[in-house]
C-alpha cells in the first residue's frame, strides 16, 4: 500500500500515529510523511521558540527512525490556509504517489493549523478508499473525538517514544510532558481493545 500521513507541523505525526506508520513500514508499505509548515515560530512577545532549521533537522531524524519519505510544503506556522491552493498541492501528492490510505488531522482540533490541514486533506483525499483522522494534542474541543478504529502498536511503542524524543526543542518547551501523555494515551487506548498499546483513529471511510 501507499500511505500518506499529513501533519501540520514536525511532531504532529510522531505524536498522533507514528506507531501505525512504523507498522506500515514493517509490512513493506511505502510511507510518505507530508508536513505542511516549516514549523518555526515565535511566542506572543516575538521571541523565537523554535527555528525552522531546528524543526527540519528534528523532523528528518524522526522520519528516518520511522522509515518514511518526507514531503515538505513549507507554509508558515499559524498561517495554514483553508483554500484550494493547499488542497491542490495535497491532491498532486495523492495522485503522483498513487495513495490509497491517508492519515490526517482530526478536523475539529482547536489548533487552526491542524484543523485547516485536516479539512484540505479531507477535500483532496475524497476519492481515497481509506481515510483516518488522528489527534496529536491534548487540548479540549467543542466536539468529541469519536475514536472508532484501533491499531495495535505494542511492538513498536518504545520506538514511538524514541521518535517523539527526536523533537528535543519542543520537548524542552513542554517540559517533557508529551512523553507521559503519549505513553498513557496509547496504554489507555490499548486497554480498550485488549492490547498493551494502541493508536486510535476516527474513520471517515475504510475500504478493505
Amino acid at each position: 500500500m501507499n500511505i500518506l500521513a499529513i501533519g501540520a507541523h514536525f511532531d504532529d505525526l510522531e505524536l498522533g500515529c507514528s506507531g501505525t506508520l512504523m507498522n506500515h513500514v514493517e509490512n513493506d508499505d511505502t510511507v510518505y510523511m507530508l508536513v505542511v509548515t516549516d514549523s518555526g515560530y515565535r511566542n506572543a512577545r516575538g521571541v523565537p521558540v523554535r527555528s525552522k532549521e531546528v524543526a527540519l533537522q528534528e523532523g528528518k531524524a524522526a522520519a528516518d527512525l520511522i522509515g518514511a519519505e518526507l514531503i515538505l510544503l513549507n507554509y508558515e506556522t499559524f498561517l495554514v490556509p483553508n483554500d484550494e491552493g493547499l488542497t491542490r498541492r495535497l491532491l498532486e501528492c495523492i495522485e503522483n504517489f498513487r495513495i490509497d490510505t491517508i492519515y490526517s488531522h482530526w478536523i475539529h482540533d482547536v489548533h487552526r493549523d491542524h484543523e485547516y490541514s485536516g479539512k484540505c486533506a479531507l477535500m483532496a483525499g475524497r476519492h481515497v478508499p481509506r481515510f483516518l483522522m488522528y489527534r496529536s494534542n491534548y487540548y479540549g474541543s467543542d466536539r468529541e473525538f469519536r475514536g472508532n478504529f484501533y491499531l495495535d502498536i505494542s511492538l513498536v511503542m518504545e520506538r514511538k517514544i524514541q521518535v517523539v524524543n527526536t523533537h528535543k526543542s519542543e520537548l524542552e518547551r513542554v517540559r517533557h510532558r508529551w512523553i507521559d501523555f503519549v505513553r498513557n494515551q496509547c496504554a489507555n487506548d490499548g486497554m480498550r481493545v485488549g492490547v498493551q498499546y494502541a493508536e486510535c483513529f476516527e474513520v471517515v471511510r475504510y475500504l478493505r
